[in-house]
């Protein structure tokens, strides 16, 4: 258990942990590499770590190296620290001898985006067999929105209720193209998709109900894979080669949102997020705060592999309650259990509508936020696809916990931080999976953020 005391306010300058998504993908199309990719600032999260174990299994040879300790095979993974940023942690991922079949069930974890990224991955590799596995949780979120497609494509999946459950097995086959409209707005699917389309026998499409992150497209063009986009609907063409490439992952947008609302909703506060992305797909949370009065600014604009790269500047702002609409979600749906949290301190009625993806994530996020919340004496009700939240509320803090999920625990955190007593959060272990430095920047910013013995109900 940890105990998060209020605070006038937060100011300095921060740098968050590379981009998760970009990570993940970076990794799996290092897979399909023989030059291989490097990139610096890969995520220290644990869900990173599970994609370059699995496809370590499946042949790949995978190094870190810094201008400390040079270079090491990363057998073990550990080498991969949770408090740095940057050069720091510098990954090279390639397959000279192409992917081989792994002598043991590849077990994605706790991440969603593992499993899928996998089996659009594995599909379209003609003989390769691999089964995938993964914990408690995500064995209960549903793959059929990947696995369906990537079926009609030819592929050979197979698993619990119909596959559309873990454990999965995959036997890899040169896949047909065609056009695939997918049933959710879902970057995931979207990708597993277009990657097992590399390999097919012509254009794939997918085309999405709602815009979705794009990293995944930015990476294929800037590695010179052929790929055309318009609107919503995204075409690869078949490939016998991936380029190698090397560049530095930005800095993880949905980490950087946790200070962001801090710094809005504290007194006194001014916030400096250095190398932060800020591709359009992914700061819906900016654009709804902007609505909502926050002060903020975007400075030094560059771009690293592709990917826009920024230092988002934030000051406390008097925020007021917005809507939120069904076609806002994706470009936001990791923050808004942090937006919840903003919603409490903003004069007036936030409505979030649309969100129901948010109840198959590593918890039931709707029902974890509202819980927690009104533990803490918030005005909040659960609907269906969201949230009806009053404020604004003097949050008293007390007792709460993550439900297990690294968004619910941090989002919480950052709402200790405007309680008029401290709050203790259970179950705070679990921000390993994305941003294992979170609390040691944050007691670096607060200094009044301090880990407690667990206190018996």
């Amino acid at each position: 258990m940890i105990e998060i005391r209020p605070v006038n306010g937060i100011r300095g300058e921060i740098n968050v942990p590379g981009d998760k998504s970009i990570s993940h993908r970076a990794a799996i199309l290092g897979a399909l590499s023989k030059e291989g990719i490097t990139v610096g600032n890969f995520s220290t999260g644990e869900d990173c770590k599970t994609t370059l174990t699995c496809l370590k299994a499946l042949g790949c040879e995978i190094t870190k190296s810094d201008y400390k300790s040079g270079e090491k095979d990363l057998t073990d993974l550990d080498h991969l620290r949770s408090d740095a940023v940057g050069f720091e942690n510098k990954v090279t991922i390639k397959a000279p001898k192409g992917l081989r079949e792994p002598k043991n069930i590849l077990d994605a974890g706790n991440s969603g985006t593992t499993a899928r990224l996998l089996l659009g991955l594995i599909s379209g590799i003609p003989n390769l067999f691999a089964v995938i596995d993964g914990d408690e949780s995500l064995k209960g979120r549903p793959m059929g929105r990947v696995t369906g497609p990537l079926i009609s494509m030819g592929a050979k999946i197979d698993g619990r209720d119909f596959g559309n459950r873990l454990p999965l097995s995959v036997r890899g086959k040169k896949l047909n193209g065609g056009t695939h409209v997918l049933q959710v707005a879902s970057a995931q699917v979207k990708t597993a998709i277009l990657l097992a389309g590399l390999n097919g026998q012509g254009p794939t499409t997918a085309i999405e109900p709602n815009t979705t992150r794009d990293h995944t497209e930015i990476m294929l063009e800037h590695l010179g894979v052929p790929i055309s986009k318009c609107g919503l609907k995204t075409t690869v063409y078949p490939t016998s080669l991936i380029n190698g490439g090397s560049w530095t992952i930005p800095g993880d947008f949905s980490s950087a949102a946790f200070w962001i609302v801090a710094a809005a909703i504290t007194r006194e506060s001014e916030l400096q997020i250095k190398n932060v992305n800020v591709n359009p797909t992914r700061t819906g949370l900016l654009n709804v705060l902007k609505r909502m009065g926050l002060i903020y600014s975007i400075e030094d604009e560059t771009l690293s592999g592709g990917e826009k790269t920024a230092t988002i500047v934030v000051k406390s702002s008097s925020l007021e309650g917005t809507k939120v609409m069904p076609e806002e979600i994706p470009s936001l749906i990791d923050e808004l259990p942090l937006l919840a949290v903003a919603a409490t301190q903003a004069e007036g009625i936030t409505e979030v509508t649309g969100a129901e993806e948010l109840r198959v994530k590593e918890s039931d996020r709707i029902h974890a936020m509202a819980v927690g919340l009104k533990k803490l004496g918030a005005q909040i009700k659960e609907t269906k696809d969201g949230w009806i939240i009053k404020g604004k509320t003097a949050l008293a803090g007390g007792k709460t916990r993550s439900y297990g999920d690294h968004r619910v625990a941090m989002a919480l955190a950052v709402a200790g931080l405007v309680a008029t007593s401290p709050l203790y959060l259970e179950g705070e272990n679990c921000v390993r999976i994305s941003y294992p430095g979170f609390f040691e920047t944050l007691r670096k910013l607060t200094q009044n953020t301090k880990a407690k013995e667990r206190i018996q109900s």
